[in-house]
């Protein structure tokens, strides 16, 4: 996509312009570590790392000098979005609405056909993603809060985006999957959407109870999993549980709390999510299937009330340990993997909104491993929900709040 015309320009930052740097973080000339970019206390006080690098990565930074151009403004809650072939981004609001984004910056009006969704907490309209073969097939998938019989649950539906006379519409929405059980509550649904391979990964919460959080190590149960499924909602006969007895089929990893960021590893093509922990404990995991990454039984942090989570354990056998994790937290929603042009020092980094920090952690990777940290637009005061590299090789991000807003990063 051709580079858009800002609508507001919010701020001309110069990040780390202030900042000496060597080349793409290279080691600084006295051979010392950088200091980590967290510098805050821990809230799990005598928790250790289970190997070095695992949390408070160094402060690594570039010369990356770039503008936060306002592209579109006066969104509520926006929450997930997906750039079509044609450059335009499709976004949902959480309240329910879809909206279109031209390539000018204009905003549609809210699609016709939205799901119905229960609102309120965290509830409402959450992310949106293509069919691999849209070009040809124009469907679209979303997940929302539905209204079910024992309360609500996370829902995901597919639908075709129409466009005719001007106007744009969803229709045929019919639902493809629903997360097992319905429960009352509006807190820690996941409700990201990734397609890999034909298959489309939904991450699910843990419905954040106590009572509700112990069947993320349960296979009866959906909360807090990543499933599996295919386009049609159907199961995939290689999942791993798929045809165990007493096992949801379409379960694909366990023990998870709350993912609210899921993305495909361009470079290993293998499926990463950030999960949001209590106080202390957001996680990167690198998804196998039929791995159990341990929620509630091991975690970093503790619980809201400064009481251990469990047995206060952090790690046990037969559980994976996350790549990375942070405490305190940054409450990380939105996750992209750079692999573009448009920031050469950038490439090869992965970026992490923060909900809770308020700002944009870029994370420098080798290999599978966390090995810098460097905070970015500490002073825009929004908070992160989904981040995107767009067509054009910018940034895109998406802010939640009432006057939500679509921000892109571009070259300064």
């Amino acid at each position: 996509m051709r580079a858009l015309s800002p609508v507001l320009v919010l701020c001309l930052l110069a990040a780390c312009g202030a900042r000496q740097t060597r080349s793409a973080e290279a080691a600084p000339p006295n051979g010392r570590t950088p200091p980590a970019a967290e510098t805050a206390p821990p809230n799990g006080k005598g928790q250790h790392p289970a190997f070095a690098g695992q949390t408070r990565a160094p402060a690594l930074t570039t010369n990356t000098r770039f503008q936060v151009q306002t592209l579109a403004r006066g969104l509520d809650h926006p929450w997930g979005g997906v750039f079509l072939p044609d450059g335009r981004l499709l976004l949902t609001e959480r309240i329910g609405r879809l909206r279109l984004l031209s390539r000018d910056g204009a905003l549609s009006a809210p699609l016709a056909g939205a799901p119905r969704v229960v609102t309120g907490g965290q509830a409402g309209l959450f992310d949106v993603a293509l069919d691999p073969g849209f070009a040809s097939n124009r469907l679209i998938y979303v997940a929302y809060m539905e209204a079910r019989s024992g309360g609500a649950g996370l829902t995901v539906a597919r639908g075709r985006l129409n466009e005719t006379a001007g106007r744009a519409a969803l229709e045929g929405l019919s639902v493809i999957f629903r997360a097992e059980p319905a429960v009352a509550g509006s807190a820690n649904i996941g409700g990201r959407l990734v397609f890999a391979d034909g298959k489309l990964f939904v991450t699910v919460g843990d419905r954040f109870t106590p009572q509700n959080r112990r069947q993320a190590q349960l296979l009866d149960s959906d909360f807090g999993k990543v499933v599996r499924i295919n386009a049609d909602g159907s199961i995939p006969k290689d999942n791993p549980f798929a045809g165990r007895s007493g096992a949801r089929g379409e379960i694909w990893s366990v023990g998870h709390r709350n993912p609210q960021s899921a993305a495909i590893n361009p470079w290993t093509h293998k499926l990463w999510i950030v999960e949001h922990g209590a106080r202390g404990g957001d996680e990167i995991n690198i998804v196998e299937p039929g791995h159990n990454y341990g929620w509630p039984d091991i975690t970093y942090g503790v619980d809201y009330s400064g009481a251990p989570i469990g047995q206060g354990l952090t790690r046990r056998a037969g559980m994976q340990q996350p790549v990375y994790y942070w405490d305190p937290v940054i409450a990380p929603s939105g996750m992209a993997f750079y692999d573009a042009g448009l920031f050469p020092a950038w490439k090869g980094s992965l970026f992490v909104g923060g909900l809770a920090s308020s700002h944009l952690a870029r994370l420098t990777l080798k290999g599978d491993r966390v090995i810098g940290e460097e905070w970015l637009l500490e002073d825009l005061g929004e908070r992160i929900r989904d981040v995107a590299v767009g067509p054009d090789g910018a940034l895109w991000l998406l802010t939640d709040s009432s006057d939500g807003k679509v921000l892109r990063l571009a070259p300064k």
